[in-house]
């Protein structure tokens, strides 16, 4: 029996309707969840390819890079999620703005705010990880997502981009199985940035994936 069990069980059509629907709210959480200043309405814009003024050059490259990884998501929502998929995630997401995107890093990161530090991933044991949360018969498709979300942001696999491609997987899982989207509004972000510190220094996810699944699992009513 899952903990978190699915909380919408939508059709092929009406998941990828609501996926098309909510998609630049997406991009906009991810650039949020990067503390980018951005605004929703300037990433509207950006997404329809129209320059926005005093709107730093990298964060216009992230929201580009974001649109292209959703484009890639629909295209490919029936495939299968797997190591070389989630590269392929990171790959859109991170370029141009890491060492190295859609590899796994090679050496040390920090992450701000914590002393936590990942360890350099070693390729065979993760694939092993990513493949025990993907394959676990006894969990929903959303307990799927958010375990994963969890693993890739503590992580910290790629050399940039780990929590956009977190997201992007998650949603990948979530979409595929019209389980609905996972989303971070604003007036959630604060919260959802202490948790995940919390989780950062405890690498105890619980209290993240309650909140996440409480606040962050959207759907639509049918």
């Amino acid at each position: 029996m899952p903990k978190f069990k699915d909380k919408f069980h939508l059709t092929s059509e009406q998941s990828l309707f609501l996926a098309k629907k909510k998609w630049d709210e997406n991009v906009y959480c991810g650039m949020r969840m990067e503390s980018r200043a951005v605004t929703f309405p300037q990433t509207q814009t950006i997404l329809n390819g129209v320059n926005v003024p005093n709107v730093r050059l990298d964060d216009i490259q992230a929201i580009l890079n974001m649109r292209d990884a959703w484009k890639f998501l629909l295209a490919t929502i029936s495939e299968t999620v797997n190591f070389e998929y989630w590269c392929k995630l990171n790959e859109y997401i991170a370029r141009n703005e890491a060492l190295e995107w859609g590899k796994l890093r090679t050496g040390m990161v920090g992450i701000s705010g914590t002393d936590y530090e990942p360890p350099v991933p070693e390729k065979e044991k993760i694939v092993e990880e990513l493949e025990a949360i993907l394959s676990d018969r006894d969990s929903s498709a959303t307990e799927k997502a958010l375990e994963v979300f969890a693993w890739g942001t503590r992580g910290q696999f790629f050399w940039d981009g780990n929590k956009r491609t977190s997201l992007m997987l998650a949603n990948k899982i979530l979409v595929s199985a019209g389980a609905g989207i996972m989303t971070i509004t604003d007036c959630h972000m604060e919260q959802f940035n202490t948790l995940l510190l919390d989780y950062y220094n405890t690498g105890n996810a619980e209290a993240l994936k309650q909140f996440l699944y409480e606040n962050a699992i959207l759907g639509m009513k049918i």
